[in-house]
């Protein structure tokens, strides 16, 4: 069965906490609201895997675009969401990528090109396939590269963010919990 945007949408909520997030999270008000990677794509590995829909999700990603770039305006976003979301028990970390490029160095040591919306930064995801994300006003799929690396369970690097040991990192990472993904397009075996 060919991944469509509608089957990858059916397996992520099967997940009851995204099923919940992409309920709640308008309430918020954010402009540019994306549920967003691995809490939608890894659903899919775990259907193929015979897992729960939620298993091996460490947190669930969510992007939104604020033109006010302090901190105090991101912190009370955060604050926002841990207050509407206490109650399910998971991390939910939400970042306004209008302010990616004001951290970014000091954290992985690199620069970081200023983004102008939230897909910019789904797009610049390290591994190509997992640039997803749910618009959660519109309930629009974004998958720059399509679904069928997802589908295939193809790690490619993403050549719009070619960031070859941070790839290579990610990748082990994604093949600890399952092990059947295959890297392609790289020197990895």
């Amino acid at each position: 069965m060919t991944l469509t945007a509608e089957r990858l949408l059916s397996l992520a909520m099967a997940n009851p906490v995204n099923a919940e997030i992409a309920t709640r999270l308008p309430s918020l008000g954010l402009s540019q609201c994306m549920l967003t990677a691995g809490c939608l794509f890894q659903a899919v590995w775990n259907q193929r895997s015979d897992q729960p829909a939620e298993w091996g999700v460490k947190d669930y990603d969510v992007f939104y675009f604020d033109n006010d770039l302090s901190w105090e305006a991101e912190n009370e976003v955060i604050r926002a969401t841990h207050l509407l979301f206490q109650d399910l028990g998971v991390n939910i970390d939400i970042k306004n990528q209008a302010r990616v490029h004001l951290w970014y160095a000091q954290r992985f040591g690199r620069t970081y090109a200023r983004l102008e919306s939230a897909k910019e930064g789904i797009d610049r995801y390290l591994i190509a396939g997992t640039c997803i994300g749910l618009d959660v006003a519109t309930g629009e799929v974004y998958a720059p590269y399509g679904l069928t690396d997802i589908e295939q369970g193809l790690l490619r690097i993403n050549p719009a963010h070619p960031e070859p040991d941070l790839f290579e990192q990610k990748a082990k990472s994604y093949q600890a919990r399952w092990p059947w993904l295959k890297v392609v397009g790289t020197s990895q075996p």
